[in-house]
């Protein structure tokens, strides 16, 4: 199934595609399972539930890609005013909110990293003043340097501000490093965009091999890790490399994907450990949808049945 993920994840560019699995009624449920809605009420209302769970949420606005100014700034007022309904309901000790900088202005053809940046200045003194961080988000590896170059800028005001580093890029390890000092909060994760070979690790022993290589220089640093896996084994290693440098619970964290493993995420809770459920919501959600199926595509089975339906 693995022969499956590039295509799927060169149809997450797709219109046509996109304007078909939304009308076909049982993708409808596949996007239930990992989008909770496209409301901020209903991100709100999953964040909280997850929340009585024991659970920590980081919710992310989708969207990606913007090409019209007004669209980032749009984008921009619907953190502010989720941040709004999350001070409201008492919940911003519990949750935080991911940024995809490209949904605020990055791509933009001309001053895009300038736009970006005063646009995530704005949601982070929002964030603050609601009493919660921004993480920002990493996209494919033409964005990385501009996106690390946004983050230390935003940290000479907003030192909180979290990062994302993916190991699939060869260059991740060396990132970590310049990323593992005090007070620094990074997550890592696999990576979910479709690479070239000359800046990623394609295969997935690979892949593997530099996650753990990556988990040693962030547990190992002075900074705040958040090792986002599914996988039982990497999450494992991690627990066993958090004891071997003496990190206590709430020295680092774990975050799993709504929908994902909801029984591992809330046995790991119980067990005492941070647990951070990263959830989707909006409008925009079929290229996050994509790159989900092209990590599970088994689930490709269920669009099969409903396209033979419709014929």
């Amino acid at each position: 199934m693995s022969l499956l993920r590039e295509p799927l994840l060169l149809l997450a560019r797709s219109a046509q595609v996109k304007q078909l699995v939304s009308t076909m009624p049982v993708s409808a449920g596949i996007v239930k399972g990992y989008v909770p809605g496209e409301t901020t009420a209903s991100a709100v209302q999953a964040a909280a539930a997850l929340a009585a769970d024991g659970l920590q949420v980081t919710l992310d606005h989708l969207g990606e890609d913007t090409l019209d100014a007004a669209q980032a700034e749009a984008t921009t007022q619907a953190y502010l005013d989720l941040l709004e309904q999350l001070a409201a309901a008492h919940l911003t000790r519990q949750v935080e909110v991911s940024v995809k900088l490209t949904a605020i202005g990055q791509a933009l053809p001309e001053h895009g990293e300038k736009v970006a940046l005063e646009n995530a200045r704005t949601i982070c003194r929002a964030a603050r003043n609601a009493g919660t961080t921004v993480t920002l988000d990493m996209e494919d590896h033409t964005t990385t340097d501009s996106t690390l170059a946004i983050l230390r800028d935003l940290r000479k005001d907003f030192p909180e501000t979290g990062a994302v580093l993916q190991a699939y890029l060869h260059r991740t390890e060396d990132d970590c490093r310049q990323l593992s000092y005090e007070g620094s909060r990074v997550r890592l994760c696999k990576g979910a965009y479709n690479e070239p070979s000359e800046v990623a690790f394609t295969e997935r022993t690979e892949v593997d091999k530099s996650y753990v290589r990556c988990l040693k220089v962030l547990l190992g640093g002075q900074g705040y890790p958040m090792v986002a896996t599914h996988d039982p084994r990497l999450v494992r290693i991690a627990s066993t490399l958090a004891g071997r440098y003496g990190r206590q619970p709430g020295s680092y964290e774990f975050q799993m994907l709504y929908g994902i493993r909801p029984e591992e995420q809330r046995r790991l809770a119980e067990a005492g450990e941070t647990v951070r459920v990263y959830v989707p919501y909006g409008v925009e959600w079929y290229g996050y949808l994509m790159r989900r199926l092209a990590e599970r595509p088994q689930n490709l089975s269920f669009f099969v049945k409903s396209l033979v339906s419709k014929k």
